[in-house]
């Protein structure tokens, strides 16, 4: 759990740091559209290469992006094999039982495994680069339009700020309890699923417990605080572009669309 870097920020001097929250957040959108059009190799290298020169750019370190990957590593496999085993298109490799492994269902697997994985690190850089505080201010701004029906904005950007504030917490928090009951003699990482599973249960109850808590004392300090929602409120930092945020909007637009058009017109280049 002490890998865990999504929802966790990393201090730095790069022009991503300094760059507007708002800009951030729809180059996220830009990415995770042009990933769901992706059907090649080709499209996955150059969105590779694409990650690269962002880390370096944003002088976050490669191997602090790829720890995340690490914690899904379950969910990638299980996805994997369910596309493996279960798409029954293209010529048969293999066949066991139920089981029929195909070329398009190979190939298929692959690319569902490729695609969570780039996923999971453009979404990762966003936290990464990007505080809490302009996080939500950001997403506020965006989302300013829904006000005129009523929909309560502020209080939307405040919670999911709180959500992603809390992730690195809590898991923390749940490492400790395990710590915890492992001195007092508890076996957690012992024995089949069942007992694993069995073996939890002393470790979710005070998870649960302490998070109740925390949000209780939040609650309090909110209060205490003053708050009383996004109404008449302002703010000691306000968001500012700068010339290097619609010219970074506008090279991944840029190169977003240029994937799309590749994979839509000219597939036999792109495959």
């Amino acid at each position: 759990m002490k890998d865990l870097t999504f929802g966790q920020y990393y201090p730095s001097d790069s022009v991503v740091h300094h760059m507007d929250a708002r800009v951030k957040i729809l180059l996220m959108i830009l990415y995770i559209a042009a990933i769901f059009f992706i059907s090649s190799y080709f499209g996955y290298a150059v969105t590779l290469i694409f990650i690269l020169a962002f880390s370096l750019v944003s002088k976050v370190p490669i191997t602090k992006i790829l720890k995340s990957v690490k914690r899904i590593t379950v969910i990638l496999v299980i996805t994997a094999l369910l596309n493996l085993f279960f798409v029954k298109t293209g010529k048969v490799i293999a066949h066991w039982w139920i089981f029929t492994i195909t070329d398009y269902g190979l190939n298929y697997a692959i690319m569902m495994a490729l695609r969570l994985t780039f996923l999971v690190i453009g979404t990762t850089f966003l936290t990464l680069t990007t505080t809490p505080t302009e996080l939500t201010d950001g997403l506020e701004s965006l989302m300013t339009p829904l006000k005129y029906v009523k929909i309560p904005v502020h209080d939307i950007a405040v919670i999911m700020s709180i959500a992603l504030r809390f992730i690195p917490t809590l898991m923390e928090e749940t490492q400790k309890i395990m710590n915890a009951q492992k001195a007092r003699g508890s076996d957690i990482s012992s024995g089949g699923l069942l007992s694993r599973a069995k073996a939890l249960v002393p470790v979710l109850i005070p998870l649960f417990i302490s998070s109740f808590r925390r949000a209780n004392d939040l609650a309090v300090a909110m209060e205490c605080r003053c708050y009383r929602g996004g109404t008449g409120r302002t703010r000691m930092t306000r968001l500012k572009m700068s010339w290097r945020d619609p010219v970074m909007l506008v090279i991944v637009a840029v190169s977003g669309a240029a994937v799309i058009i590749m994979n839509i017109f000219l597939p036999g280049f792109v495959i």
